[in-house]
């Protein structure tokens, strides 16, 4: 076991029965691995984070949430595994900001201003594992 200096301030498990969002969403157990999340509950004063991994599948059962914004600053970011190119996405994936579409398959970070509505996120097409991780000033997602 390792010990840790400031171990308090680690998380090595994360949040577990993380509640459903009130503007939905749902990640499949299938097409999703939840790595770690972390939120004020989590550690009192740390903001939200999530990570997350998308795996290629025949049929993804996820759902996106729905329009929605917050009242701080968010940060959304979806990373390929080609590691002869890791700026090919592995994946299309669909963003809605401001009632913009925005189509992807390169690695990306898109900052979501608060107050800014943003989704439906969708995966359109996947063919490699992406790396998913989210962040907000906030305390909590929600």
């Amino acid at each position: 076991m390792v010990e840790f200096k400031h171990g308090k301030y680690i998380v090595t498990e994360g949040k577990q029965d993380i509640p459903e969002p009130p503007w939905g969403g749902y990640l499949s157990p299938e097409t999703t691995t939840h790595v770690m999340y972390l939120d004020g509950n989590v550690i009192k004063g740390a903001f939200y984070m999530e990570y997350v991994w998308f795996w290629p599948a025949d049929k993804a059962e996820n759902i996106s949430p729905r329009p929605h914004k917050h009242d701080y600053g968010e940060v959304l970011s979806f990373f390929g595994t080609n590691r002869d190119d890791p700026k090919e996405l592995g994946a299309e994936i669909e963003l809605w900001i401001d009632g913009e579409q925005n189509l992807m398959n390169k690695s990306f970070v898109a900052y979501i201003p608060a107050g800014t509505v943003h989704c439906p996120l969708n995966i359109l097409k996947i063919w490699r594992p992406v790396f998913h991780v989210s962040a907000g000033q906030g305390t909590s997602y929600f």
